[in-house]
């Protein structure tokens, strides 16, 4: 009422109000984890460390948390295609001492999805607590069929969009696509889309390159690191449960910076591209390569 007299106002008196639009721009969150040169955590780092670009251009730090506790959404995708017959059970048991680490410690809001894909992409259990009903699901799990990769880390990031929480998909397979619908670029759009970090386990079923899906493993590692994931490559046994430790460790040590986008040229790129730059030239920063302009409006 008060700002329509107020216009009414400045009518009569001969000036013409010109309207003005109050832009909303969203916070851009970054998950960040820092290492040495030895691959080792180092989460000690204050604020004035960070220098944050977009675009090119020099962001102020709005946000900033350090070994930040916001609660865990964690999609696990699990490939049960034909190729997996073998090693399958091995990885259900790493794949429950991850849960049990993830439960155990950490957010008491910490969730977990169950998804299992073949020629198609099935949820299991939805984000849940509920850590036997996962570890059920898990046994009923059966290896036949093709490998729709793709598909299941779409649908897996159409779902984790919107959620609150660090959305990370970890995807259990041994190889490439075969089956998918969708192809790498929506795949990895969507996961960009959702904020997600992409962490693929490609359990090695042969140690000869002549026989490996090398395609698809470049394929997952660059989905890895262009969502700040990180890939591995180990056998069944120690080394798949290391993976999974390695995984957790770099959860809880992650920093959580947030800027609102400023001075952002005119014609910015549908993809922003985001840079982390750390003032101790020995550490290197580790998250994703950028983010959709049109996601966080």
């Amino acid at each position: 009422m008060r700002l329509a007299l107020f216009l009414l106002a400045l009518t009569h008196a001969g000036v013409q109000a010109q309207p003005t639009f109050k832009v909303d721009v969203q916070m851009v969150h970054l998950l960040v984890n820092v290492k040495n040169p030895a691959g080792e955590l180092a989460g000690s780092l204050d604020r004035d460390e960070f220098t944050i670009y977009d675009c090119g251009v020099k962001q102020e730090i709005s946000v900033f948390e350090r070994y930040t506790s916001r609660p865990l959404l964690v999609s696990l995708l699990v490939d049960i295609s034909g190729s997996t017959a073998k090693d399958l059970r091995y990885e259900v048991v790493s794949i429950t001492k991850f849960l049990n680490a993830l439960f155990g410690e950490g957010n008491p809001k910490d969730l977990a999805a169950l998804y299992s894909f073949n020629y198609q992409v099935t949820l299991n259990r939805s984000f849940t607590r509920r850590q036997k009903a996962l570890e059920d699901d898990l046994k009923l799990l059966k290896a036949e069929g093709g490998t729709s990769l793709y598909d299941a880390i779409y649908l897996a990031s159409e779902d984790l969009q919107g959620r609150e929480g660090r959305r990370v998909i970890v995807v259990v397979t041994d190889g490439g696509d075969t089956t998918s619908n969708k192809k790498y670029r929506e795949a990895l759009e969507a996961a960009q889309r959702a904020d997600a970090l992409i962490y693929p386990i490609v359990v090695i079923p042969i140690t000869n390159d002549a026989g490996r899906n090398i395609g698809g493993e470049h394929a997952l590692e660059t989905l890895a690191s262009g969502t700040g994931g990180r890939i591995f490559a180990p056998n069944v046994g120690e080394q798949l449960d290391r993976a999974f430790s390695e995984i957790l460790r770099d959860l809880r040590a992650q920093y959580m910076i947030g800027y609102y986008p400023r001075n952002l040229p005119k014609d910015a790129p549908r993809f922003h591209v985001v840079k982390v730059e750390l003032k101790r030239k020995d550490l290197r920063a580790v998250t994703r390569t950028g983010y959709y302009g049109d996601s966080i409006r």
